[in-house]
């Protein structure tokens, strides 16, 4: 049996969590007497801690983030009462800032804050010898990146065959974007990429295909940039997808040269805009060339055949309604392939904190620490916006309905759809676990008593786009059309599905 437990909550089956690897890869001695176990948000803490407990593991180390903090908290509770002579150790960015009054830190028996990829098995070695740490906080400096051990032969066949595989090739940022935790960073530092390359080539040949870089600038280096990209580019399969968030004003000609010769549905380019107004993006330490961004975005979309995940963020301080909306719609017009609406949240440690008094930023007390209202925008009108993102997650951003947004859109992007957005949670209620079939229905209806497009029309451009999701059944408006069912494809299940929706 192990003497000691990583283990964490992911959010979804499908992510494999590359911290842990992490950790376990540099237990040295100890690596022998350690295993993970992952679990996702689904499992019920009295079932998580049953599992964790079975082995009788003398030391269990939890990985804490800002989604399964609170169930992790109820987790620790839990293992305390069943077997208050584990040792629990806590870790992960949300529990290495403003540490002092969380309940999850005070029933836990210690925490390692920072980077722990050292730190958490030199705690290990002191209490499996019986020697009590000076202090229950363990506050963790960055390591040598050359002195860590690779994590990547960590990850299993399974994992290799139904979920993504996190790598980095550097870690931290040089940026001060006050929102984000890397603010908080010196520099970033760049991981031996002859190792890290031999790594990936060693991963390909085990079957792996789906790479997430979970690198903040990944086109901050070019040169190390212009390797990698060499790298998969020279190792081209059909099934291979590679996702990189890079800086959206930094795209040299050696650059594009590399990203051009991409085919469709391998490459994926996250991409922080967060805000299109200068004073906002000033104000919160964010440096940005908005000309060469824009330039930069038409240029991925005509150019090349990367699917864009571009980024805007809801309630940065001085920035109200009507300048989100013009950000919006902006964003609209470079037509990237998602454009993902955040609602700002105030990441524990973040400096994002310091403009809270100048404009009366109220935030959610409770995980995520969303923001509720702000000297801009009331707590009505940041809840009209909340469902605003949910609505273009199920509808802008599903690739489901690439005929119909055009129009339902038209010449107002952000007007008309909060009209849909308005009318849709007056009609149902609901802002998720809505059906396919009856979200198309709903949408038909929002078009034609809302939008003023005309039935025949919406009929033709919906039908277009439900029978292209290969669902089966109509909804009520095809079916008054006299419309034939389509019978769905069936096949193997894709890791990027949603972006695949956008090139079928």
């Amino acid at each position: 049996m192990p003497k000691i437990v990583l283990a964490t909550i992911n959010a979804r089956h499908i992510h494999a969590s590359l911290g842990l690897r992490c950790l376990l890869a540099n237990m040295g001695d100890l690596q022998s007497q350690t295993e993970i176990r992952e679990f996702t948000l689904e499992s019920r803490p009295v079932d998580i801690a049953e599992q964790l407990l079975a082995g009788r593991p003398a030391i269990i180390g939890l990985g804490i983030y800002i989604w399964n903090c609170e169930q992790s908290t109820r987790l620790v509770s839990l293992v305390k009462a069943v077997s208050p002579e584990t040792m629990l150790v806590i870790g992960g960015p949300e529990v290495s800032h403003e540490w002092e009054t969380q309940r999850i830190v005070q029933e836990a028996d210690y925490l390692v804050t920072g980077s722990a990829d050292l730190s958490f098995a030199a705690l290990c070695r002191s209490l499996l010898a019986g020697a009590v740490p000076e202090s229950r906080v363990i506050h963790s400096e960055p390591p040598l990146l050359q002195r860590l051990a690779s994590p990547y032969p960590l990850y299993g066949d399974a994992d290799i065959a139904h979920r993504l595989i996190y790598v980095e090739a550097s870690r931290g940022c040089p940026f001060r974007c006050e929102f984000c935790l890397s603010a908080l960073d010196r520099s970033a530092w760049l991981f031996g990429l002859e190792q890290f390359l031999a790594e990936m080539d060693r991963l390909l040949q085990r079957g792996a295909r789906h790479f997430k870089f979970v690198d903040r600038t990944f086109n901050l280096k070019l040169e190390q940039s212009l390797t990698i990209l060499d790298f998969f580019l020279a190792r081209m399969e059909p099934d291979l997808f590679l996702h990189f968030e890079v800086i959206p004003d930094r795209l040299p000609e050696q650059l594009q040269s590399r990203l051009r010769k991409f085919p469709p549905g391998s490459l994926q380019l996250e991409i922080g805009i967060q805000t299109f107004n200068p004073a906002v993006a000033e104000r919160i330490s964010r440096k940005q060339d908005y000309r060469k961004t824009r330039q930069n975005l038409d240029w991925l979309r005509r150019e090349t055949h990367a699917h864009l995940h571009a980024d805007l963020i809801v309630g940065l301080p001085g920035e109200g309604i009507a300048s989100f909306a013009a950000g919006f719609d902006q964003l609209i017009a470079l037509a990237p392939q998602e454009i993902q609406v955040g609602i700002l949240k105030r990441l524990r440690g973040t400096p994002i904190v310091r403009h809270s008094d100048q404009f009366s930023m109220r935030f959610n007390p409770n995980p995520p620490y969303d923001i509720l209202s702000n000297d801009r925008i009331d707590f009505a009108s940041m809840q009209r916006l909340n469902r605003f993102t949910r609505y273009w997650d199920l509808i802008g951003n599903s690739g489901r309905f690439r005929e119909t947004l055009p129009a339902l859109l038209g010449e107002a992007p952000f007007e008309r759809f909060m009209q849909l957005s308005e009318w849709l949670y007056a009609a149902t209620g609901q802002v998720h676990r809505i059906a396919l079939k009856r979200l198309f229905e709903l949408v038909y209806q929002g078009l034609v008593t809302q939008l003023g497009i005309e039935p025949d029309t919406a009929a033709s451009l919906l039908g277009q786009d439900y029978r292209r999701t290969g669902s089966k059944g109509l909804p009520g408006f095809l079916q008054a059309e006299g419309a034939r069912e389509r019978a769905g494809a069936a096949g193997r299940i894709s890791r990027n599905t949603r972006q695949l929706r956008y090139s079928s």
